[in-house]
């Protein structure tokens, strides 16, 4: 039995309901298989996938054909998945049409249920082009890795009253333009789970503490396979899980038959295991925790909340 797919009305009531969303990055048919099969609710065809998957060492020089293909084959491999295309650098800040143009090659091309894009209220107008044109949309805020250099590099996001403002006047901008969530990358807890609290729209994090709507990892981390870094929220659940992997291959008797038969001797069994622990912790919100969430200093809390967005 084929399982049922996320939409826009059940992540909205998964909100009220205060039910986490899992979702995952996955960029070619046995991961996005792997992660289907364990249960993930999203799956995000990320830009990262350049760096990950393609050896760039930014995100910057992803094309829109690349992540066709990376999405295309995402796609084959959980075709009942709610799948999210990453707009890359380039594809919807020269223009409206060209943002509705690149969008709809997501969902025509590779059959993707929404995009998501970088920004808030300098991309308004592209947002709205997109949302006009019958394209779920997805918001991106915090730290934006498309947009590094004008943070000054990887830095933490909303410790300062300006920057939370600002970020809440994009959340807000996004929201009114008809985005259905939005994901906050690299947040301190507090200002992230306000950011949730003040929005009627789902807000999802990266590295963005335990009180918004639901959490995404990066795939290459969750495995372990990427070796260039590993950002500080980022958690690697092989060694958490190796022992039920090692338990359940040593209680089949004829291993060779077992995986011509089943196929779960191998990787992708150890990735299936792995992102069902990731999904269970989630869930029951034990990851991330305090452990993989950035830390904010009580004297930077405490100009926050004099905020006239603080609840």
């Amino acid at each position: 039995m084929a399982k049922t797919k996320v939409n826009l009305q059940t992540l909205s009531k998964m909100k009220r309901e205060g039910i986490p969303v899992s979702w995952i990055t996955a960029y070619d048919l046995p991961f996005a298989s792997a992660a289907e099969n364990a249960g993930i609710d999203m799956i995000l065809v990320g830009d990262s996938g350049g760096m990950v998957q393609l050896g760039y060492k930014t995100t910057n020089p992803v094309t829109m054909d690349e992540m066709i293909v990376l999405s295309s084959s995402a796609r084959r491999g959980a075709p009942n998945t709610f799948l999210i295309g990453d707009m890359p650098q380039g594809s919807y800040e020269i223009s409206k049409e060209k943002a509705v143009e690149n969008a709809l090659r997501f969902i025509k091309e590779s059959g993707c249920d929404a995009v998501k894009c970088e920004g808030g209220r300098r991309i308004i107008d592209k947002v709205k082009a997109m949302v006009d044109a019958g394209v779920l949309v997805f918001g991106h805020l915090g730290l934006t890795p498309q947009s590094t250099s004008s943070f000054g590099g990887y830095n933490v996001q909303g410790k300062t009253l300006k920057s939370f403002e600002s970020t809440v006047e994009d959340a807000l901008a996004l929201q009114e333009a008809g985005v259905m969530a939005i994901l906050l990358e690299a947040m301190p807890t507090a200002p992230a789970g306000q950011i949730a609290k003040l929005l009627d729209i789902p807000i999802y994090g990266i590295g963005a503490g335990s009180e918004v709507d639901g959490q995404l990892i990066i795939m290459h981390d969750l495995m372990g396979f990427y070796q260039s870094f590993r950002p500080w929220f980022a958690k690697c659940y092989i060694p958490e899980i190796i022992g039920e992997f090692h338990k359940h291959i040593t209680s089949i008797s004829d291993i060779r038959q077992y995986g011509r038969e089943n196929r779960k001797d191998g990787l992708f069994a150890i990735a299936e295991i792995a992102i069902a622990k990731y999904i269970e912790e989630v869930k029951n919100n034990t990851f991330p925790g305090t452990q993989y969430s950035y830390p904010i200093k009580d004297m930077q809390l405490e100009e926050l909340t004099k905020s006239k967005y603080w609840k």
